[in-house]
């Protein structure tokens, strides 16, 4: 298969997913969370997807409810898109949002001081 296929697969997948997350009546899913991204396998039985949270303490148990609920999303997720297989979920954390936060309040944070420097001289 061509990459550009699997994109495309991957990218209908993570769509999917994140519909079916979203109507979930779990409490343990919920808050500020974003699917960032699915890489599904070439052979389409495995897909990674990726999960980024921005609320820390609730980030343990929503990635632990995802997993128990892998099995719910993967029928719910077979009903909406057609594939030959229907991938097993695995789940991620992804901290790359959190990070682009952190790194640019540490800019914020440096921004000042810098122009406090040049003003002196």
């Amino acid at each position: 298969m061509s990459s550009f296929r699997i994109d495309r697969i991957s990218e209908e997948v993570r769509h999917a997913i994140d519909a079916i997350i979203r109507e979930m009546n779990d409490p343990r899913i919920g808050g500020t969370y974003a699917v960032t991204r699915a890489d599904v396998t070439r052979d389409l039985r495995y897909a990674k997807v990726y999960i980024s949270i921005l609320e820390d303490d609730k980030a343990d148990d929503m990635i632990k409810a995802l997993k128990k609920a892998a099995g719910f999303i993967r029928h719910e997720l077979g009903a909406r898109v057609d594939l030959r297989y229907t991938p097993e979920l695995l789940f991620e954390r992804d901290r790359n949002i959190a990070y682009g936060v952190h790194i640019s309040q540490v800019l914020k944070d440096i921004a000042p001081k810098e122009d406090n420097d040049h003003g002196t001289e």
